[in-house]
């Protein structure tokens, strides 16, 4: 095998080069870059260790925020593990798989997306030091699946029974998600309306807590108090009536929601109508609005005093439904539609011939209101709405954002509580537990497994350290000080790390609290990405297509197929 060869008057270096019967034969294109062995291994753990780095000092109550400006030169401001990563333009294939973890933890969980990153990169720092030692990468990982496994049990263990009806233990999750973002005081206030609108749209499904915050819809506006906040028990639309004849205000709202357009539909096939008469054309305009006037009889005669409808209304149609009345919204989305289907009790109806009655959504008042510089429809006074809204407020666009991020996340971690009815205490009490009973499991198992479950114990304990470094805390006399606590007869497992002390607290006691799921999933995708990054020990990487800046096939820049100017 030759790794740099000479041949033909060409180099071909780093490719795979096999000699048969003095042939050379070539396995790999010109320019492809193969690493093999440990040096494979180590360049995919410092990427992915890199991304890791890159949201640590973000972790915690005390973390610090990042300014992401792209291309476009638009500015986002967070501390939002996961926003940071999609922002950030990352290359690297194993780095690109640590960011996958961020994303996944974000959509199934909400929050701790910084955590299980932070984790990943951690457990292959620890890796690489066995692997140095001369332990197999397949070994360390056998022995990360053991340890997992025994962390989740650990977690099942710590994990505190939290009921539905508990609001204040359900908006002390919601307020510990928001710790250490951009909405500062206002968290308690935004925790309540969290809790508020997800036992709104909680359903028992077969004997079972359903939450589908998608039912929730967080609708921004900035200019005013980030307390200027509300929770609508109802859907808003950022849409105007379509005629300003229409009024702006209806109560005892009987809604019909309608999946067709108020227009004269056009022929599939192409067609020309030729009018030899003046007073033909005029039938011909007869004809047409007596087909809007009957789209808008059928409405009427439904009973429907409001009509929201997903494709576009006629401007001659506008006219008739402002005469009879009826307050109309055109062009909705899809999402919205099926929001007003919940919220109002309504049937979306793809035809207007299936327009009843018994189709109509309520709703105590339909009202066209002016928020910031814009005006927006607000659909409340829903009966036992299963679909919600929260209008967020604040000073700036950047805030606005920051708070809706917030917002999602303190939504995302009440729902999962809502339906497993579990939490575990913060501030890395479960971490510094997994540590001790896991390096006592490690003695259990024996084996070079037991150096991988022994650094998977020291590689938890990064969410703690993190935490105190954040803070501005002697992070070795954290963990010291956090393990005595949870060792000995007096041994308290719900020991945290207390921001406000900058010593060892009582979570439980202090109310700092996370869903079971959150901690859970952290550890298992965490565990997952760091396995494969380990098993890699090739990469083969094409070489990259060079941009010429001209078209393809070698035509002249600027021209298509190949054309000089003045030739098309």
């Amino acid at each position: 095998m030759i790794n740099n060869a000479y041949i033909e008057g060409q180099t071909y270096k780093r490719e795979e080069i096999t000699m048969l019967g003095g042939q050379p034969i070539i396995l790999l294109k010109e320019g492809t870059v193969r690493e093999t062995g440990r040096g494979a291994q180590f360049n995919n753990i410092a990427a992915a260790k890199a991304v890791a780095d890159a949201v640590r000092s973000t972790l915690g109550p005390k973390g610090m925020d990042k300014m992401l400006v792209d291309s476009m030169g638009d500015v986002t401001i967070t501390n939002d593990g996961v926003t940071i990563l999609k922002e950030l333009d990352v290359e690297h294939p194993a780095a690109k798989m640590v960011v996958e973890i961020a994303k996944t933890q974000d959509e199934e969980c909400g929050d701790g997306t910084t955590s299980a990153v932070v984790l990943a990169g951690e457990l292959l720092k620890r890796s690489e030091d066995l692997i140095e030692q001369r332990v197999h990468p397949t070994t360390v990982v056998n022995g990360f699946k053991l340890a997992s496994r025994e962390a989740l049990r650990i977690l099942n263990k710590m994990g505190l029974a939290v009921r539905s009806t508990d609001q204040k233990k359900l908006k002390t999750i919601a307020s510990t998600s928001m710790t250490g973002r951009g909405v500062g005081p206002a968290k308690d206030y935004l925790a309540d309306l969290a809790v508020k609108a997800v036992l709104s749209v909680a359903e028992k499904i077969n004997k079972k807590t359903v939450v589908d915050t998608d039912n929730i819809k967080v609708e921004k506006k900035h200019g005013g108090s980030v307390y200027d906040t509300e929770l609508i028990s109802g859907i808003i639309i950022d849409k105007e009536r379509v005629h300003p004849r229409m009024r702006k205000t209806v109560k005892g709202a009987k809604i019909a929601l309608v999946n067709s357009a108020f227009e004269i539909r056009k022929t599939e096939v192409d067609a020309k109508i030729q009018i030899k008469d003046p007073t033909q054309l005029q039938r011909f305009l007869d004809e047409e609005e007596k087909t809007l006037r009957e789209m808008v009889k059928k409405v009427t005669k439904s009973g429907a005093n409001v009509l929201l409808c997903q494709k576009g209304i006629d401007d001659l149609a506008q006219h008739y439904l402002a005469k009879e009345g009826v307050f109309a919204l055109r062009r909705i989305k899809k999402s919205d539609m099926e929001k007003l289907s919940r919220a109002t009790g309504g049937k979306i109806v793809t035809t207007l011939d299936d327009l009843k009655a018994s189709d109509l959504g309520k709703a105590g008042l339909v009202e066209e209101r002016k928020v910031g510089d814009s005006d927006m429809t607000f659909v409340t006074g829903c009966k036992n709405p299963k679909s919600v809204s929260i209008l967020v407020r604040g000073g700036t666009e950047h805030v606005v954002d920051e708070i809706e991020r917030s917002l999602n996340d303190g939504l995302k971690v009440v729902g999962l509580v809502v339906e497993d009815g579990k939490a575990v205490p913060g501030g890395g009490a479960p971490e510094i537990e997994m540590s001790l009973r896991l390096r006592e499991y490690a003695a259990t198992v024996g084996g070079r497994e037991q150096l991988a479950i022994e650094a998977f114990a020291r590689a938890v304990e990064i969410i703690p350290w993190t935490l105190g470094e954040n803070a501005g805390v002697d992070s070795i006399n954290l963990l010291i000080k956090l393990k005595s606590q949870h060792e000995g007869k007096k041994a308290n497992k719900n020991a945290g790390f207390n921001v406000k002390t900058g010593g060892p607290g009582d979570m439980v006691k202090l109310n700092i609290l996370e869903p079971l799921r959150v901690k859970t999933h952290a550890i298992e995708s965490a565990t997952e990405v760091a396995s494969m990054i380990l098993r890699i020990d090739d990469v083969i990487a094409a070489s990259k297509i060079k941009d010429t800046g001209g078209p393809p096939g070698g035509m002249p820049g600027g021209m298509p197929g190949g054309m000089p100017p003045g030739m098309m």
